[in-house]
């Protein structure tokens, strides 16, 4: 409890906002596709959150290193877009994607792979996934000025006078000036079901939904979601125990697929929150940050979409104003770490501009596509002629 701080609880809340508001609406387009029941819906969102909650309460306090879980969002837009498919069928390929991810992380090999990724690599592939926050933080100028200049100002002025509760004076400031403007509208917020319940789908197994759903489910949550993750903690400095909190995740998928929980992975973005100086100065104590990140989440989970529609009622532009000024630090922390040593200077930014773009291809994100355009770049600066 000495290790808790205002400044690590905001930072947690803050995590668990912008992963709901950022991507919330593609988990419902994902039940919808699947033919999902309200109440299938509901325990989709009980089970993700507890999902989420206890696997990041659990790692943190385990390693007391910061270590925040998310839902697999390019995974959820796979399930938006699949089409055929009965719900007992995807739960099927739900356990045996959690399968796949925990012989991953048990095996050690994806711990292997990611100990072959220089430093400058991971940390520009952090800066190029991060960056577009920040992007999105300025050209929400354009829609809401007042708004985000009023937080870009609190942030400004709290950097210089109160470091350690910069972000937290920032969210206060924005809400103040949202609710000044009439912006937050909780007109949507359903309170008649305050709690969510749990709802078993007995699971089904075929070799269709195995190659069509399971296997693709598993390689874009680990290319796109697992990888940055574990270069961002890598590039902030944190040598967590990557195989097992893979297996964990791939655990949790595995237990809760029945109820909704169709794949966990290690967050990148929200983690990168809960990891920066904004969190807390010492680097040994913002582990309270995904603590408390995984408290919120099980109380999201708990009272199912009722919460997820309240934090969707933040403005969007207040949300990408929070996100992309909480993770300036990391994102200058970061580039400087990617362009420090002049031997990998091309490959580093040849990584942060894949990674910036968005690119995808295959159905697998940017961040896969950055680490291989590093590892050539990389490759071909150190390939020497042979003699003859």
């Amino acid at each position: 409890m000495q290790d808790f701080s205002p400044s690590t609880v905001v930072a947690g809340f803050v995590a668990v906002l912008v992963g709901y508001t950022s991507s919330v609406a593609i988990i419902f387009q994902a039940t919808v596709a699947l033919g999902a029941t309200p109440a299938q819906t509901a325990s989709w969102l009980w089970a993700l959150g507890l999902g989420m909650g206890l696997t990041s309460l659990g790692l943190s306090l385990w390693t007391r290193q910061p270590i925040l879980t998310a839902w697999s969002t390019p995974g959820a837009a796979l399930l938006a877009s699949t089409a055929g498919v009965a719900m007992p069928e995807a739960v099927g390929a739900f356990i045996v994607c959690g399968l796949l991810i925990v012989a991953a992380g048990a095996s050690g090999l994806f711990e292997k792979l990611m100990d072959r990724i220089p430093i400058a690599i991971a940390s520009a592939l952090l800066a190029g996934v991060l960056a577009r926050f920040g992007l999105d933080a300025v050209v929400s100028v354009k829609t809401q000025p007042v708004l985000v200049l009023a937080m870009a100002v609190a942030y400004l002025a709290g950097r210089k006078l109160w470091p350690r509760y910069a972000v937290p004076g920032v969210l206060l400031v924005g809400v103040a000036v949202a609710l000044a403007q009439g912006q937050l509208s909780f007109a949507g917020v359903d309170t008649s079901h305050v709690f969510a319940l749990p709802v078993w789908t007995t699971p089904e197994f075929s070799w269709s939904a195995t190659i069509g759903v399971a296997v693709p489910l598993f390689l874009v949550t680990m290319a796109s979601q697992n990888l940055p993750g574990v270069a961002a903690q890598r590039a902030s400095g944190y040598r967590t125990p990557v195989s097992a909190s893979v297996a964990v995740t791939g655990a949790a998928t595995t237990l809760l697929a029945p109820f909704g929980g169709y794949a966990f992975n290690l967050a990148a973005i929200t983690a990168a929150i809960c990891m920066g100086r904004e969190a807390h100065e010492e680097p040994a104590r913002r582990y309270t940050a995904a603590v408390a990140a995984g408290l919120f989440y099980i109380l999201v989970g708990l009272a199912g979409g009722a919460v997820a529609m309240l934090l969707s009622a933040f403005p969007r532009e207040l949300v990408a104003a929070i996100a992309g000024l909480a993770l300036l630090g990391t994102i200058a922390g970061a580039l400087a770490a990617a362009l420090k040593d002049e031997a990998h200077r091309d490959a580093a930014i040849l990584t942060f501009l894949v990674g910036l773009s968005g690119l995808n291809l295959f159905g697998i994100g940017a961040a896969f596509w950055a680490v291989v355009a590093g590892g050539i770049a990389i490759a071909v600066a150190s390939w020497r002629r042979p003699a003859a």
